[in-house]
């Protein structure tokens, strides 16, 4: 009888604390009435402004892709370039772009100075290839990748995209435009700039590649490696004077 009671027991305890609050709580169903939107009293809301529903077709190829619907790179910018668009790409490319492309477009930025080689080195956009490609191209690589440069698409946002391509075209401009295509104004403000002498230092010098080891702590000189012996060459002893 007990070993009958206990189960039964279990299994209404179980039952009680089942209930069907999650299929009776109130809800708002399509094309129904709706108190708490108080200004139009409709449960269904109206798209998000500024968003695309997943799976809607983007009819706007050219601002898209970057290719206009006949599969050429668009030559005109699809979006307004104004300095509030020059100035937000400045500003993506200096976080997303300048680490490998340097700050002026060379390719000389701090990856690409500190040991990233390749079969192609980064690209510099000062070249009679690059000066003449279409916008589209530059959108496009942002957005896809190419080579070693991983896609942008999910990092940076389309408008962001084609304002970074904008920036690009002001640095192609600038590094072979003449002092006197700048307005007299602006070269006035140039010239009060204070001189700064790091604009014209010389280049960082190579890390070194030899070291002196310390050697075990007490021990004569012979036991030690010749100054210029390289890197992990002669002596086991550890760099940090013989701790393990």
């Amino acid at each position: 009888m007990k070993k009958t009671l206990m189960p039964a027991t279990a299994l209404l305890l179980f039952a009680a604390g089942c209930h069907q609050d999650m299929w009776q709580q109130p809800k708002a169903l399509a094309q129904s009435r709706s108190d708490f939107f108080v200004h139009d009293r409709s449960a269904t809301r109206p798209q998000v402004a500024g968003t695309v529903a997943f799976g809607e077709p983007k009819l706007d190829t050219e601002y898209e892709t970057g290719f206009s619907r006949d599969g050429k790179m668009v030559k005109l910018f699809p979006v307004k370039v104004d300095e509030r668009l020059l100035k937000r790409g400045q500003e993506r490319y200096n976080i997303f772009c300048s680490h490998c492309h340097g700050k002026t477009g060379d390719g000389q930025g701090m990856i690409a100075k500190r040991g990233f080689t390749l079969a192609r080195p980064v690209a510099t956009y000062h070249t009679d290839r690059l000066r003449t490609m279409p916008v589209g191209h530059f959108f496009d690589v942002i957005t896809n990748g190419y080579g070693a440069m991983y896609p942008f698409k999910a990092r940076i946002k389309t408008d962001d995209r084609w304002a970074i391509a904008a920036y690009i075209r002001v640095l192609q401009r600038a590094h072979d435009a003449p002092v006197s295509s700048v307005p007299a104004d602006e070269r006035q403000k140039l010239q009060a700039l204070p001189y700064d002498p790091g604009q014209d230092a010389p280049p960082e010098p190579a890390l070194p590649t030899t070291f002196v080891p310390l050697g075990r702590p007490g021990a004569p000189a012979s036991e030690a490696p010749p100054p210029s012996e390289p890197v992990g060459a002669g002596s086991a002893e550890p760099m940090n004077g013989g701790a393990r």
